[in-house]
């Protein structure tokens, strides 16, 4: 399964891990991705995986929730 943003784009980098006796090792650092539920300019509602960034600034729009019938 891909880890990107479908926001912005947004993928893993790569670094080290550095231990005690600084033997480097390569590893992944992945962005925070979450299951969203975007509405997009036609109105109709998708599920896509955005990174926290992109949530918090309000790149994603959310859907209005409807109120159950009483």
């Amino acid at each position: 399964m891909s880890q990107v943003c479908d926001i912005c784009g947004k993928g893993p980098q790569t670094g080290n891990n550095v231990s005690h006796s600084h033997i480097k090792t390569k590893r992944r650092f992945m962005p925070n991705l979450q299951s969203v539920r975007h509405q997009l300019e036609s109105g109709q509602v998708v599920s896509i995986k955005a990174c926290t960034r992109c949530i918090r600034s309000g790149a994603v729009t959310k859907p209005v929730a409807k109120k159950a019938a009483e």
